[in-house]
């Protein structure tokens, strides 16, 4: 009898589904312990991948608690690439619909942060843009000027502190009550989160389609009217969030 790699696979990540039928060893003979542990070692591997990229959740709820919520993940969200630095993406928004975590409900967002600095750390390079060129750029010039974000560069906003939240699970204070925002870059080795000043999530979002440095400022003002773009471009600028400086034509 042949074993489907459906049946198989179902068996894989279900403690309570029996080995699939047809299973033998190199014996011809019934391979049911022999599967039992290599389902344990499976579900053990897949467990610790997602301790590792989630290690903030994991502070948050504890040990015990992380490692039975990850037994429910990974039976509804099987590995979809042999490469295991992708694992875990759909955490976010499982912790979102997990009812036993209902009462926090910060924690896919800072999942969110968790799942950003993995990405951030596995993009590509790129060249930052030097600070120094902004010095052949005439001061009325400014706002025509655009850039690319650097592919490391992600963005995390929350209706609640998760940056405070994030922090506290690195040994930070108690969190305060704002939103927050973060930004995610990697300017050397690491990556690094930053906490965002009010608009500073939309003006990155809006530099990252494409828009000016003028129209991005203008619609970060349009929310924020005390907009602080030389704060915000200087942490820009310090952390390589901004690449392809694109001046505008000469007249």
């Amino acid at each position: 009898m042949t074993v489907s790699q459906t049946s198989f696979r179902a068996a894989l990540l279900d403690a309570e589904h029996p080995a699939p039928a047809g299973l033998t060893d190199g014996h011809g003979t019934p391979a049911r312990k022999r599967f039992d542990v290599y389902r344990n070692n499976v579900a053990v591997s897949l467990t610790e991948a997602l301790v590792t990229a989630f290690p903030s959740i994991h502070s948050l709820v504890g040990d015990d608690f992380f490692r039975a919520m990850a037994g429910v993940f990974l039976r509804q969200h099987p590995p979809s690439s042999p490469v295991m630095m992708y694992y875990g993406a759909e955490m976010p928004a499982f912790l979102a619909d997990f009812a036993p975590v209902a009462h926090l409900p910060y924690l896919a967002d800072v999942a969110r942060i968790d799942l950003a600095l993995r990405r951030a750390y596995h993009a590509a390079d790129a060249t930052a843009v030097d600070p120094s060129a902004f010095g052949a750029i005439a001061p009325e010039a400014l706002g025509a000027v655009a850039f690319s974000l650097a592919p490391a560069v992600q963005i995390v906003s929350s209706p609640y502190p998760i940056h405070d939240i994030w922090q506290m699970t690195k040994g930070g204070s108690k969190p305060s009550a704002a939103a927050q925002d973060v930004l995610i870059t990697r300017p050397e080795f690491d990556p690094v989160v930053d906490l965002l000043p009010p608009g500073g999530a939309i003006f990155f979002e809006q530099i990252g389609i494409g828009q000016t440095l003028g129209a991005a400022m203008e619609t970060a003002t349009g929310h924020v009217p005390d907009f602080d773009l030389g704060g915000l471009l200087g942490l820009a600028l310090t952390r390589g969030a901004l690449t392809d400086l694109t001046r505008p034509p000469a007249n």
